[in-house]
């Protein structure tokens, strides 16, 4: 499927009275791409209610779409994050979480991903259990991606993360927060299974781009850095994946 077009955007954070306010968003989506990816963030506080509110907003496009879904910290926040899944499910979403999914000759793959920093400023599993215990989760996470990175076989790979995998798209945010915003251990598979391009959230006030070491586009999504960049637009990121490896916005 050459020239298959995306459709991408996190941080949505619908709550109990967002019915209709996301219902133009994805019609918009389903004008211009094929494929629709969430990157997190989706609920507010990661109630059903909430869920059931996005898949209404969905089911208002008039056209069905395949739409590909991470979540992301707030959709765990109340520990329903299965029936989030579930009801995002009905209505056609693929959740992933560390799955790998196939829409032509595009493979998809995603994790939540988690905190822990980036290059030399990694936290490493180095004193209190605790410590160890949150370097664990960012180890765990970079080794679910790597596995659905290997089960992919197509001409195509695009990961959705909600947690960034490089510093350079949480560069805008305030430097004490970066640590938080996502960890350097989630770029190594990307760049080993040379995926065509990332998708990630989560930092609201980052940057719109940024490459990986090996090359690797990566796009952060977060829909309110998405308002603010392009005012004058739905808050979604059109990306094209061509033939030659080099997706186009």
């Amino acid at each position: 499927m050459a020239g298959i077009r995306l459709a991408a955007v996190g941080d949505l954070h619908v709550t109990r009275q967002s019915q209709g306010v996301y219902g133009p968003l994805f019609a918009a989506a389903a004008e211009r791409a094929d494929i629709l990816l969430l990157c997190g963030d989706l609920t507010d506080h990661g109630l059903p209610e909430e869920a059931a509110v996005l898949a209404s907003e969905l089911g208002r496009t008039g056209k069905q779409m395949p739409a590909v879904a991470v979540l992301g910290n707030h959709d765990v926040e109340s520990g329903q994050q299965a029936e989030v899944r579930r009801i995002l499910n009905e209505v056609g979403v693929v959740v992933l979480d560390g799955d790998a999914h196939q829409v032509g000759d595009v493979g998809f793959v995603g994790v939540k991903g988690f905190c822990g920093g980036f290059g030399r400023r990694t936290l490493e599993p180095w004193g209190e259990p605790v410590i160890k215990l949150f370097v664990r989760e960012a180890l765990d996470e970079a080794l679910k991606l790597e596995s659905g990175l290997a089960k992919l076989r197509t001409r195509h790979r695009v990961a959705l993360l909600h947690y960034s995998p490089i510093e350079g798209t949480v560069e805008g945010e305030p430097l004490e927060i970066y640590p938080f915003l996502g960890s350097s251990r989630l770029e190594e598979p990307l760049n080993r299974y040379e995926v065509e391009a990332v998708f990630h959230g989560h930092a609201h006030r980052g940057a719109l781009e940024g490459k990986t070491r090996g090359g690797i586009a990566v796009y952060n999504v977060a829909a309110p850095l998405l308002r603010r960049s392009f005012p004058d637009a739905p808050p979604l990121r059109f990306v094209t994946l061509s033939d030659d490896d080099h997706p186009a916005s």
